[in-house]
């Protein structure tokens, strides 16, 4: 399949001022030769931008601005063409169209970038910044996903494994040629102390893959609490739009309601769901179900209570539940009579109203303490973002603590090695030194067809 030249649009389709399509291949030049004849492409000069027509079979299709990009100086390594041509839906199609008729392949998704990593040009950490970068939400996501394209995630991992290889050709040297005397002669308590420093180093690329997974994806908020607290007004308030039905009838809310704001850089994804109660009703039934499963998956709770009532046997229940969750209570309706009494250590606790938007300022800033990232730019943005990476990263420290543990019970040094090779190759999964096909195809079907 690389030998086929494809195209796609790399625009999204719409009336806008331009649409892009961009065409990779070894025959990109020729074939699209066949629809611009009032252009030489072959003695253009490379990275150039030039004014022409597609035409074809003696109609003018548009007038377009065509970009040459030769091999290898190019996103795919290969030889680009990118048309672009009015933004309009149908001359877009019919370009497309025309290419799609005179030979060119529809690129799948993801096909660009899959080819610029296969043909060298960007590693597999690269790749995936990419499509990070095309779906960031904020200014910290898009600073994470430049620093990977540029590749210094891939230098902390390259380093890794750079350590791992002297230790396992140095072990070898000792194993198949013993007799030379300028071979420093390694024991098990030589190479532990180096594998000590990486697994630190492992164990700080997990821990600090939570800030990264927070970053790209957000922080789940759920809000929960019996019918009629008011889960759905205070939605609607923080994200400041009607984005919840909001009546005085008990169980109205009877699925997941989602919406997201942005607070200090962090995006939070606040999930209204259905009151926690005992109900007949099949299908408020379901929608207390899956507030419970909203619940376990949340990284904040907020528990609403109301203040104009006494606090029942299932809320106390529930708070205890809590413990081991980042819990805030807010207690609504603080402008009318107060009967709920409640003392908690340990649990923050703000009270305010949806009438005139008391407490709910305090709501959001104890949300932005929860998770401050207003000094992230100062720090190390080489963060592991994706369950991939860490998956590998995991498998990796695994292997390093197996040969710790082999060293710790004076096994033979060759018997170590078996499990710092492990540690090395799951390390080289995540640049894609080593690959499977079938997982190549997953990761870029996750990319936009122009991409």
């Amino acid at each position: 399949m690389l030998d086929d030249t494809i195209c796609a649009i790399a625009t999204s389709v719409g009336n806008s001022g331009i649409s892009i399509i961009r065409i990779s291949g070894k025959d990109s030049f020729n074939l699209v030769q066949k629809i611009t004849p009032k252009l030489d492409i072959l003695k253009l000069p490379a990275n150039s931008i030039n004014y022409t027509k597609i035409i074809y079979n003696n109609e003018v299709i548009d007038e377009v601005l065509l970009s040459k990009f030769c091999a290898p100086k190019s996103y795919t390594n290969e030889d680009v063409i990118e048309i672009n041509c009015h933004g309009g839906i149908s001359s877009t199609n019919k370009i497309m169209e025309i290419l799609l008729e005179i030979g060119i392949r529809q690129a799948q998704p993801g096909e660009f970038t899959k080819r610029a990593f296969l043909n060298g040009r960007i590693d597999l950490v690269e790749a995936e910044a990419i499509n990070d970068l095309i779906k960031s939400q904020n200014d910290l996501a898009r600073k994470l996903a430049i620093n990977k394209i540029e590749g210094n995630l891939s230098v902390t991992i390259n380093n890794i494994r750079t350590k791992l290889v002297e230790i396992i050709t140095n072990i070898e040297a000792n194993i198949d040629y013993p007799e030379y005397e300028d071979i420093e002669i390694l024991t098990n308590e030589k190479i532990k102390e180096p594998l000590i420093k990486i697994n630190e180093q492992l164990s700080n690329l997990l821990k600090e893959s939570n800030n990264g997974k927070i970053i790209n994806n957000g922080v789940n908020v759920a809000l929960i609490g019996k019918p009629n607290v008011g889960k759905s007004s205070i939605l609607n308030k923080l994200l400041g739009e009607n984005k919840a039905i909001v009546t005085d009838i008990a169980g109205t809310t009877r699925d997941i309601v989602e919406g997201s704001i942005i607070l200090n850089n962090v995006q939070f994804n606040l999930i209204d769901t259905a009151g926690l109660r005992k109900t007949k009703d099949v299908v408020e039934k379901i929608g207390v179900e899956k507030s419970l499963q909203i619940l376990n998956q949340a990284d904040v709770v907020i528990l609403i209570l109301n203040n104009n009532e006494e606090i029942t046997e299932e809320e106390l229940d529930l708070i205890n539940k809590l413990k081991e969750k980042n819990l805030i209570i807010f207690i609504n309706k603080n402008d009318l009579e107060k009967k709920l009494l409640i003392k908690l250590s340990n649990t923050k606790i703000i009270s305010g109203n949806t009438i005139n938007h008391t407490g709910l300022e305090n709501l959001k800033t104890e949300l932005i303490n929860m998770y401050n990232y207003g000094n992230i730019e100062l720090k190390d943005l080489n963060y592991i973002t994706n369950n991939r990476q860490i998956n590998l990263i995991k498998n990796a420290k695994k292997s390093i603590a197996n040969a710790l543990q082999a060293i710790n019970q004076n096994l033979e040094i060759d018997l170590v090695t078996i499990d710092i090779t492990n540690a090395w190759k799951e390390l080289g999964k995540i640049i894609g030194q080593t690959y499977e096909e079938d997982l190549l195809d997953e990761l870029f079907s996750r990319f936009c067809l122009g991409k």
